[in-house]
């Protein structure tokens, strides 16, 4: 990938539905050209699709934190398919360092949140855990 497939990638981060034509005058391409990045973009596996995010994914979300968990033993894999029953974790991540795993959660109440918490520090094997509110976000690429 090259500076000019990651200036059409950005660009389409910033409008997915934005036309060929608009795409080669924003990056002073042809029209053909951008096409064709696009395509092979796609041939190659580094743009899987295209998505839509609605006003309400977004805003479902009030109260949203970060999770890191510490984990005793070999229980990764079985502590995260417990996670992904949770309705409340949106995201799990697998990480090197002091955590093992940091989720994204999301909630409508605080109240929630704490409740979902407790759940996941409950689970056998999660030995340690530090939780961040996220307050404001300053930039999301998928929105």
């Amino acid at each position: 990938m090259d500076k000019t497939d990651e200036r059409l990638i950005s660009a389409l981060r910033h409008d997915a539905r934005a036309s060929l034509s608009d795409l080669a005058l924003q990056l002073e391409l042809s029209r053909t050209t951008v096409r064709s990045r696009i395509e092979r973009l796609q041939a190659r596996g580094d743009v899987l699709g295209f998505t839509v995010v609605l006003k309400e994914d977004v805003l479902r979300d009030p109260i949203r934190g970060l999770m890191m968990i510490g984990i005793e033993g070999r229980g990764t894999a079985r502590i995260t398919r417990q996670l992904q029953g949770l309705p409340e974790v949106r995201a799990i991540h697998t990480t090197n360092g002091r955590w093992d795993l940091i989720l994204e959660l999301g909630t409508e109440t605080l109240e929630t949140l704490d409740e979902a918490l407790a759940r996941i520090r409950m689970f056998d094997g999660v030995v340690t855990s530090e939780t961040n509110l996220l307050l404001a976000t300053k930039k999301d690429s998928r929105v």
